[in-house]
Parts: C-alpha cells; structure tokens; sequence
C-alpha cells in the first residue's frame, strides 16, 4: 500500500491546470480556466478548473474532484494506479508500506522488459518470424517486444544486475526446481510480451516459441502482482479509445491484439491464455462499451465464445460475437490487407443471447421431439436469467428455431432485480442559501456565528448541503459546483453575517405570521399566543438591526 504520507507529499506537488491541461486544452476565464466537458458530449464549455482551489467541477454533468480525481476518471483507473501514474509524470518516488514488492515490480519487471528488448535487436530468426507474420517495427517498439534467450543467459543476466533470486523467483521470471534445487528461465527461446497493469506498469509477461518447445504460448505464473483473470493484454494502450468508441474487441491472442491495433483496431486487448471470467468484468464495464468477441471458430474457441457469452448477457452487457473460420483469425486477415472486410465484421456481431440460443440448440437433433424439449429447456433455463423484457424480446426467437408457437415458450421462476429508483432533485438555486454555504466553506470561523443565530431546519432549498459544508466534505461535488462557481459570493465579515441572518429571519417570521393570519382551524388562545410571539421575535430582530 502506498504510505498516507507520500500520497499528501505528491498532491502538495500537483497543479490542477497542469495535470487537467496535459490532457485537455484549457482557456483562461477570469481567475479560472474553461474547457467543454472530456466526461460527456457539450457544445459550450461548462467544465471549469480552479487554480486557487485546486479543483475542478463540469456544471453540465456533475463531474468534479482533484487532479488524483481527474486522472482517475480520464484513464479510467483506480485510486493507486491514478496516484502511480502522477508519480511517474512527475518524477516523484512514492513510499510503499511494503518497499520490497514496490521494488521488484518497479526495478526487476522494468530491466527484464527492457533486456528482452535489447535481446531481440539481436535475434536475426526472431525478428524474421516477426515480419513474416505481419509486424511493423512501430509495432515491436509500441508493444515493447522482446525476445528470451537461454535459460543460462537469462539468469546470467540477472546476476550480473545484482538482482535478488529470490525476488526474481517471486516474480515469476525465474523458476526453482526442488528436486535439483536449481533455478532456471521460465522465458527461453520465446518472444516476449510484456504484460501490463491497466496505468502501464508492467506486471508480467507472456512468451510464444519459435524453437518448437512444446507450449506454443505461456505466461507468467501467478503472483501478487500478476492475475491473469483480472488482467487484459494491451488494455493500457487500448483504453482510451474504449472510451472514446465506446467499444472493445476481445481477442484470444497477443498477435491478434498486435496486428489489429497496426490496422487502426486501437480499441482491441486480449486475454491471457485463459476464458473471460467474472474477474474481467470490472475492467470490461470501465466505460461501459459495447463488448465484441473474437474468437477462434475451432471447439476451443467456440466454447470460450459461449462461455464468454453467457457471462456477458447475464450481467448486462451489450454486445455480441465473432468467429473467425477457415483457419483464419484477426491477426492473419490484417497480414492479407482484409482490413475493410474486417471493420463489416466487427460491425455485425451476432448479439451475445441470440449466439447462446443458436449454439444450445445447435447441440440437440431438432427432428426428434423428445431432444427438442430437452432444447427448450436449456434454452429457458439460460433465457430465465435476463430480464423479462429481454424474455419477451426472445421468445419468438426461441419459438421460430424450434418450429413450435410463441406460447409453448414459458419462462417461470424468473425474478427480475428492481432497478434503483432514480430521485429527481430540487434544481432550484437559491442564492442567500447558497453563499451561506459557500461562507462556511471560505471562513470556518463563521460557523459558530451562524448556528448560534440560525436553525439549519430554516433552510428550504440547501440544507443538504449546508450540512455537508459543516461536515467539511468538500470533495462532494455538490460543494465543489458553488466553491468554483463565481456568481455565488460568500459573505466575508461577521457584521454582514450577522445582518444577512438578521434579515432572513425578519423575514421568515414574517411569513410566518402571515400565514396564521389565513388559518381557521387553530383555537383562538393558541393563535393569539403564535401572534404575539411573532411579533415580539420581529420587533427584537428589527431592534437589532437598528443598534
């Protein structure tokens, strides 16, 4: 974990307009910088970044916080990664809880990727295999490819650096055999692809042989570090055009990832030798795109494909499925220069519950009506898991495959999860309110001030927000849209605090008594009693005012 203290020591060193301005063109407006809005679409710039505060905040869309915030929510990572990321632009070293794990991936992942590199300058055959199967040098240089010699060279190399064993053997770059009780490569003969964590840190790495070694592809071993269920290949290099297409390709290899991104597929990943689980589904959902499949049409990759599938439409995503056949896959129709033939086919992927169904009844003889039950109920019980709209929308479908009517098509047991009430808010701005608020928020010393002379309960548009002031949460974008929003001025001394407060509550009694004027329904004696009181509370108030 990184350590509180250098978390505070690097946010001391940050400058909002810096950070926010390395991704997005800022204008000065006034004492503030202006720009339309990187989070959602808007003609007239509503996003609005304070240096004297800062912070930023998107009047449009809500969006708003620090630069750690920013960087967040622009590359889509989470608090560490976003803090890494900072670190490394800025040159700043940050302090782990745990310096040794920091150091093995920051020093040891670093120098191996960078060895491999070097190594594969070298490697005549490597670098032949390589162009024969399509690849640009801006490719090898954009992918950091390298190339693994002999398991000795390997581990000479790692003396040589004075790098720990043990730490390498943690990494899972090197191997021990207890029997032999001898370390070796886990990497030989192999080019090598780095593998990175989501903010480009690499974590690991995958191998594929050219020398015929039994294991066409490995990767590194499991370690803290590297979880190949949580992890996509190149999803660093891919991801802001994820966000920007609102689209993603998955693909089963390395090469496959390679040669798409060199044929403008930018927004393409992979994952790492293994079927798409539920751990991937965090990292898939970071932007919410479109989820596009593409897979091998051999067994192996059809069944990932339906294993995929069914994870991905039971949890809400939108998308669908390629399959290459023929022998072919991604990486080979981008070689032949089948580049528009391509962009048709990920345009038209067939939707993820529809290939599902294809693929269930497609395992049944649809001839005989006792498998053709057997189908149906496959088919239902998959189906049962969506929402009934989604049932609906499929049982023509379901119906039309087997050659039977819609209303044979019954789905029972389904219970749809109730979606969250959205709440509409008061959008009501009330500027007395509000610039109490914001002088809270500007002088602390004026709280005492305030809750002595007025009743928070008293507020009818922002006590929400007065409340969150008080609580100094700051970071609430509510409070963050009336500190950076220059029509709302906070009153600055205690003479006008106690006069605006004054005022207000001259005000309010006033209505007040106004108001039991028009009641019928209240006994006399109690009427008089509010009446009195009323008056009495604004003749002291007036008094006041007065002195």
């Amino acid at each position: 974990m990184i350590t509180q203290d250098s978390i505070e020591a690097l946010k001391a060193r940050l400058d909002v307009v810096d950070v926010v301005g390395s991704y997005i063109e800022l204008k000065k407006a006034g004492a503030n910088f202006k720009a339309p809005c990187p989070f959602h679409d808007e003609k007239s710039p509503s996003f609005v970044v304070s240096p004297s505060k800062q912070i930023y905040h998107c009047f449009g869309c809500g969006a708003g916080g620090d630069s750690v915030k920013f960087v967040m929510e622009y590359e889509k990572l989470n608090y560490p990664e976003a803090l890494e990321k900072l670190a490394a632009t800025y040159n700043f070293t940050l302090s782990y809880t745990d310096e040794k794990n920091k150091r093995v991936k920051s020093q040891l992942f670093d120098l191996m990727s960078g060895w491999y590199k070097k190594v594969l300058e070298s490697k005549q055959d490597a670098l032949n295999y390589l162009r024969e199967r399509g690849v640009y040098e801006s490719s090898i240089e954009k992918f950091g490819i390298g190339y693994a010699p002999s398991s000795q060279q390997t581990l000479q190399f790692i003396k040589a650096q004075m790098l720990n064993m043990k730490e390498a053997i943690e990494a899972g770059v090197v191997g021990y055999d207890e029997q032999s009780r001898r370390t070796y490569a886990r990497f030989i003969e192999r080019i090598i692809f780095p593998i990175s964590a989501p903010n480009g840190s690499v974590v690991g790495f995958g191998g594929r042989t050219i020398s015929g070694h039994q294991a066409k592809y490995i990767n590194s071993p499991e370690t803290p570090f590297f979880n190949k269920s949580r992890l996509l290949y190149a999803y660093h290099l891919a991801r802001q055009d994820i966000y920007k297409r609102k689209e993603i390709i998955v693909t089963e290899g390395y090469l496959d990832v390679v040669m798409l991104h060199q044929a403008g597929f930018t927004n393409a990943v992979a994952t790492l030798g293994t079927a798409l689980t539920t751990e991937h589904l965090p990292l898939l959902r970071k932007g919410e795109p479109r989820v596009i499949m593409a897979y091998d049409g051999d067994k192996a990759g059809r069944q990932a494909a339906i294993k995929a599938s069914k994870e991905l439409s039971v949890n809400g995503f939108d998308g669908g499925v390629v399959l290459f056949g023929d022998g072919l896959d991604p990486a080979d129709m981008v070689k032949s220069a089948r580049i528009e033939e391509l962009a048709e086919i990920f345009r038209s992927p067939q939707p993820f519950i529809e290939f599902v169904l294809d693929e269930i009844f497609t395992g049944y003889n649809l001839h005989n009506p006792k498998e053709k039950e057997y189908a149906m109920q496959e088919a239902t019980a998959y189906l049962k898991r969506h929402s009934a709209l989604l049932q609906e929308s499929y049982k023509p479908y379901i119906a039309s495959r087997l050659g039977v009517s819609p209303s044979l098509v019954r789905i029972s047991g389904n219970v749809t999860p109730q979606q969250p009430t959205m709440i509409q808010k008061n959008t009501h701005k009330d500027m007395w309110e509000l610039s109490l608020v914001k002088t809270i928020m500007e002088y602390p010393e004026s709280r005492e001030i305030i809750l002595d002379i007025l009743d928070p309960a008293l507020l009818t548009f922002h006590a929400e927000e007065f409340h969150k002031a008080l609580q100094n949460r700051y970071d609430d974008p509510a409070l963050m849209a009336i500190s950076i929003d220059p029509t709302i001025k906070a009153i600055p001394t205690q003479e006008q605090i106690k006069a605006e407060l004054n005022t207000f509550l001259k005000r309010h009694y006033e209505r007040l008594l106004k108001q039991l004027s028009m009641q019928r329904d209240i006994p006399f004696e109690e009427k008089t009693f509010l009446i009195r009181q009323y008056r009495d509370k604004i003749a002291s108030l007036a008094k006041e005012r007065n002195v």
